[in-house]
C-alpha cells in the first residue's frame, strides 16, 4: 500500500487459543503500512500477554473501559473514532453473541457498539460451538447487519477434534483486510443473483421442491454487495434473512423466478445463477386439495424454462456463472452443462457434501479447466468464486453491449 493510503485498524482480541496468531497478524498489517492499535478482553490475556502487542505496535494495549488516561475518560469513543476499521481476531462464540445482541459489558464490546467504522470478525472456536444453531443464528444476524465475517476454516483444532472453526491463517486474514480497503471491483455495476429452491404446486397445499437452503446464493449476494455492486437477489422460499442493502425479490415457482430474472437482468453485468430451480413442474396443478384414495395418483410433469440458458442467449448478455449440484461424475456433468448452456464458468459440487451445510467444497470449471477450492465456510467460498469470475470478466474481450470491467488498482 502507498503511504498516502495508510489505514488505521483497531485489532480486537478475544479469549481463545488462536489469540497467539493475532501477534503475527499485527506484524503483517504494519508491514503493509497499516497502523495498528490493540484492544483485548480480559479472557484474551489468559492466552497471550499485553506486553507482546505493546512491543509489536509501540502503543499501549487497551483493556479497561474506565481508563482515566484517555481524553474525556471515554476510551470506547476514542478507540472507535481513530480507527478506519475494527478487526476482531479471534472472535469467540461468546463475543459473536454479544455483537449480535448489541451487548456492551467490557471495553471491546462497547467500542464495537459505539463504532462509526466497518467491523470485521474472524471467528475461532470448537467445531461443535461453530455448528451450534445459536452461533449460526448470530452469524446470520451479523451478516445481515453488514458485519464482514472472515472464515472460519476447517482443520485440526486445539481440542484434538477436526472440523470447521479454525481461525483463518494470518496471511489469509491480511489479504482479506487489505482487500477491504481496496477500490470496490464492482462499484457502479449491477449483479443479479438467484438463490434457494423453487416450489412447484401440485395442488393448493402440496408441491415439488428440493433441499436447497439458499446459503450459497445469499453468501454470493453479500459478497457482490461488499464489492460495491448494486445487487438484486431473486430467491425461492428459504429461512434466511436477505443481506441488508440488496434488492430482494421473493418468488415461489420456477415461472415466477424466470419472470423476476427477466425483469431484473436488463443492464446487468454479472448473473450468478445459484438457485436450484425445478427441472419439471406439474402440467395441470389442481385448484383444490387432492383427496387421498386407494387409487394410484398420476401427475404429468412438463419441463420448466432453463433460466440460465435463456439469459446467456440474450443479446448483450451479462457474464453468466452457473452452478451444478451433482451426485456423481461431477467434472463430466459440470463441463457438459457449461457447454450446453453456453456459459464461461460453472461452479460444481456434490450435493451430499453441500446441501443445507454452512460450509462447501467446490470445483470451478472454465475454458482453462478445473480449479478446485478447499472446503471452507460458504462466505469464504463465495469470495473465491466471485474473485474468479471477476478475473475472467477482466480478461475476456468486452461484449459489445457490456462495459469493460475495470480492474482495481
Amino acid at each position: 500500500m502507498e503511504e498516502t493510503a495508510k489505514r488505521r485498524i483497531l485489532l480486537g482480541i478475544t479469549g481463545g487459543i488462536a489469540a497467539y496468531k493475532a501477534a503475527e497478524l499485527a506484524r503483517a498489517l504494519q508491514k503493509n503500512n497499516v497502523e495498528v492499535r490493540v484492544a483485548m478482553t480480559e479472557a484474551a490475556t489468559h492466552f497471550v500477554g499485553t506486553a507482546t502487542f505493546q512491543a509489536l505496535t509501540g502503543r499501549p494495549v487497551a483493556l479497561d473501559a474506565w481508563d482515566a488516561g484517555v481524553p474525556n475518560a471515554m476510551p470506547h469513543i476514542e478507540l472507535s473514532r481513530e480507527a478506519d476499521a475494527i478487526v476482531i481476531a479471534p472472535a469467540s462464540a461468546d463475543f459473536l453473541a454479544k455483537l449480535a445482541l448489541g451487548l456492551a459489558d467490557d471495553l471491546l464490546s462497547t467500542t464495537c457498539l459505539a463504532r462509526n467504522c466497518p467491523l470485521i470478525v474472524a471467528p475461532a472456536m470448537n467445531r461443535e460451538m461453530w455448528d451450534n444453531p445459536a452461533t449460526q443464528r448470530n452469524v446470520e444476524r451479523l451478516r445481515a447487519d453488514g458485519i464482514a465475517i472472515l472464515g472460519p476454516a476447517a482443520g485440526d483444532q486445539a481440542c484434538g477434534e477436526t472440523g470447521m472453526g479454525r481461525m483463518l491463517e494470518p496471511e489469509a486474514l491480511l489479504e482479506a483486510i487489505l482487500s477491504h480497503f481496496a477500490p470496490r471491483r464492482l462499484a457502479g455495476r449491477k449483479v443479479v443473483v438467484t438463490a434457494g429452491p423453487t416450489f412447484e404446486a401440485i395442488d393448493t397445499v402440496r408441491g415439488i421442491t428440493n433441499r436447497s437452503s439458499g446459503k450459497m446464493g445469499y453468501a454470493l449476494a453479500a459478497e457482490a454487495l461488499a464489492e460495491g455492486a448494486a445487487v438484486t437477489l431473486v430467491s425461492g422460499p428459504t429461512a434466511l434473512a436477505p443481506p441488508a442493502g440488496v434488492i430482494f425479490v421473493p418468488v415461489t415457482s420456477a415461472a415466477e423466478m424466470l419472470a423476476a430474472v427477466e425483469a431484473s437482468i436488463g443492464e446487468a453485468d454479472l448473473f450468478l445463477s445459484v438457485a436450484a430451480v425445478a427441472d419439471y413442474t406439474p402440467a395441470r396443478p389442481s385448484a383444490r386439495k387432492i383427496k387421498k384414495s386407494d387409487e394410484a395418483l398420476r401427475i404429468d410433469l412438463e419441463p420448466t424454462v432453463d433460466i440460465l440458458a435463456r439469459v446467456a442467449a440474450r443479446p448483450g448478455a451479462p457474464f453468466c456463472v452457473g452452478f451444478a449440484a451433482e451426485s456423481e461424475n461431477l467434472a463430466e456433468y459440470a463441463q457438459a452443462k457449461r457447454k450446453r448452456k453456453g456459459i464461461p464458468m460453472i461452479v460444481a459440487n456434490l450435493v451430499q457434501q453441500a446441501i443445507g451445510r454452512d460450509d462447501n467444497e467446490v470445483v470451478i470449471h472454465d475454458d482453462a479447466g478445473a480449479h478446485p477450492l478447499p472446503r471452507a465456510a460458504k462466505a469464504q467460498v463465495a469470495a473465491a468464486i466471485l474473485s474468479h469470475a471477476l478475473g475472467l470478466m477482466a480478461s475476456r474481450p468486452p461484449h459489445a453491449a457490456v462495459r469493460p470491467l475495470q480492474q482495481a488498482s
